[in-house]
């Protein structure tokens, strides 16, 4: 009777096979009875797996970066440059390069000055308001009412209309002959009214109250935002110790909504500093000058007068004064990181 013998699965310990045999998979080369590193899923792979993954990135990030190369820095670095030329309409004219003498003049231009001045008043007088008005509504929008949807939907209504829309809506508002704001005034008997968006002494404050209630949607669904992600246990908290209303906004929810109220105030500073739809629209600068924004009177230096190279060196100024806007905003965040 023959014999069967069984043949046995090479173990791990054995010459012909396993983990550190001749033909196992140790990491080192197949040597057996050397301790070899185990494969483990995931691990990032060699200097040419990093920089396939990088290059890998970038394509991601490219149509992305293409139109901001294109649409933004471009013209920026344009702008820059035609600052420092006699650049002026017209095709058979020649651009030549003058230094700074447009920063030059521009120094001594009291035009120029009183629009940055009258620029600095709307964007303060626009922003203050507005964030106060637009707090006390995201207060409001936050506690537990009937209909709240309602009164949310409604308050982001100014928000979705053009500035174009708006101005020609105010227009009608502040119509002397025939605008709502009048009518009201002689129907409750207290005079005949005004034409307030060409007298001296009203365009300026009507323009103002015009843009705080275009941009305060914004601002109220930004603090709003910040609210809603307050823990109401800390409120619960600081109820249960005897803090009354006041004590729990300035103790819990303003504390909360900082980083936020901050934020926000910062990038309406800045836009309505550059805002020039809305007034183009409402005054076009007037009467006399008292609503020209520096944005303003840059685009009638450029498109009114021809000089471009002037105009320039005045975007080049308001391009400086935002930044230095955005330096203190980031050097405040950060001071604010490192206290915390």
């Amino acid at each position: 009777m023959t014999s069967v013998t069984a043949t046995k699965r090479p173990g791990p310990d054995s010459p012909h096979g396993g983990r550190n045999g001749p033909g196992g998979h140790d990491g080192q080369g197949g040597q057996g009875g050397r301790p070899g590193r185990s494969w483990r899923p995931g691990r990032s792979g060699g200097p040419e797996q990093k920089a396939f993954g990088d290059r890998a990135a970038w394509f991601l990030v490219l149509p992305a970066l293409i139109p901001i190369l294109i649409l933004s820095v471009g013209p920026l670095l344009y702008g820059i440059a035609l600052a420092f030329t006699d650049a002026q309409s017209g095709r058979t004219r020649s651009t030549q390069w003058i230094g700074t003498l447009n920063f030059q003049d521009l120094l001594h231009d009291t035009l120029f000055w009183d629009s940055f001045r009258i620029g600095l008043v709307w964007a303060v007088g626009v922003t203050v308001p507005q964030f106060l008005l637009a707090l006390g509504l995201a207060l409001l929008l936050n506690q537990n009412l009937r209909l709240r949807w309602l009164a949310r939907a409604l308050a982001i209504i100014p928000w979705a209309m053009p500035e174009v829309v708006v101005g020609i809506m105010w227009r009608l508002v502040y119509n002397p002959d025939a605008g709502i704001l009048n009518e009201t005034i002689r129907d409750l008997g207290l005079g005949d009214g005004r034409d307030w968006l060409t007298g001296l002494a009203t365009a300026l404050p009507a323009v103002i109250l015009v843009g705080i209630w275009a941009g305060m949607p914004q601002t109220t669904v930004a603090l709003l935002a910040g609210l809603q992600n307050t823990p109401r246990e800390l409120h619960e908290a600081a109820a249960l110790d005897g803090a009354g209303a006041w004590r729990r906004f300035r103790t819990v929810t303003w504390p909360a909504i900082r980083p936020v109220a901050l934020a926000i105030s910062a990038l309406n500073l800045i836009w309505n500093f550059n805002a020039f739809a809305l007034v183009y629209v409402l005054t076009s600068g007037g009467p006399g000058g008292r609503t020209r924004l520096p944005m303003l009177f840059a685009y009638e230096e450029a498109f009114r007068y021809g000089q471009f190279g002037y105009a320039a060196a005045m975007g080049c100024v308001m391009v400086a004064v935002i930044s230095v806007l955005l330096a203190l905003y980031l050097v405040g965040r950060l001071r604010g990181g490192e206290d915390r």
